[in-house]
């Protein structure tokens, strides 16, 4: 027998209960698998992403290669802390853009950690 149907024949099994009182139970159940389900396959996979991303721009440092959620792609000039601002230089002619933080998508630039 597959488990479908062994899942189908308790499911048949509990719904004739003189009391329906089974059914109920094991409605709620999979209710709680289910979000049980959706908390690992969707909630959690994103929050570990945001984690990793907000880690990658406090990181950051003057010279480091980055990229803009818009694709802007320059070097990192200067940080402000203050104003949780960063400039960087795009372009051939060197032009600068002051950008906000949470705008960064990528550090280009690999760190040597084994310092």
């Amino acid at each position: 027998m597959s488990s479908m149907s062994v899942l189908n024949n308790v499911l048949l099994t509990a719904g004739t209960d003189a009391t329906g009182g089974g059914s109920m139970w094991i409605s709620l159940a999979m209710i709680v698998v289910l979000v049980g389900v959706m908390y690992f396959v969707m909630i959690r996979p994103q929050n570990k992403r945001r984690k990793k991303e907000e880690k990658m721009r406090q990181e950051l440092q003057v010279g480091d290669d980055v990229t803009t959620i818009g694709g802007i792609m320059g070097k990192i000039v200067s940080i402000k802390e203050e104003t949780d601002s960063i400039v960087i230089e795009t372009g051939i002619d060197r032009s600068k853009i002051r950008i906000k933080r949470w705008s960064i998508a990528s550090c280009d630039t690999v760190h040597d950690n084994a310092e």
